[in-house]
């Protein structure tokens, strides 16, 4: 098995690429070790030190370093992580798997704006930024605002607000004229 590295704009993320699917549809997220009950590689990978968080996408997946660690210490250890796991047959979830669509549910008379958000999202932005090992998701819409969820290398990275506001808010007010401003939320 050969796994490929990719930086990432955000220098604390590297994106690995194990050359199979990581997830058959959506994306998981964890923050925490302590979040990984449900997945035998997510915590396989926070086992080695200095790992602060794991995204998975539908290819790939997406480790933070914490600040101080060096990664040509962890790398090795990471991509050892990731091969001993594809290579044991274990399921990267298990149980009831918590990957999902990632955008929150929207309910009332911005329905229709918020459809037209969503699709503008899935079909221009998070192509784009699964490209540099992240994810972007709706998390609401109220009085012209669009509050968007940053996961993998989108959180914390030095690159993101500038992605916010000079892209995609930039695209969200151009194609619906109800939007006037994006901002991050965290969860």
């Amino acid at each position: 098995m050969f796994i490929q590295t990719e930086s990432t704009p955000n220098p604390a993320t590297l994106k690995f690429l194990p050359g199979q699917t990581v997830l058959e549809a959506g994306t998981a997220d964890f923050a925490s070790a302590e979040a990984t009950d449900n997945s035998p590689l997510a915590k396989r990978i926070f086992g080695v030190q200095g790992v602060t968080g794991v995204f998975f996408g539908n290819d790939f997946v997406t480790v933070t370093k914490a600040e101080g660690a060096e990664w040509d210490h962890m790398k090795p250890a990471i991509l050892g992580a990731i091969m001993e796991h594809f290579q044991s047959g274990t399921p990267v979830m298990t149980g009831e798997a918590d990957a999902s669509s990632g955008h929150a549910d929207h309910e009332g008379e911005d329905s229709e704006i918020v459809g037209q958000i969503k699709e503008l999202l899935d079909t221009r932005v998070r192509p784009a930024v699964a490209q540099d090992g992240g994810d972007i998701t709706f998390h609401g819409f109220e009085r012209g605002v669009v509050y968007l969820h940053m996961q993998g290398a989108c959180a914390g990275c030095p690159s993101s607000t500038i992605t916010l506001k000079m892209g995609i808010e930039n695209l969200l007010r151009h194609y619906i004229p109800e939007v006037t401003e994006v901002r991050p939320v965290g969860i």
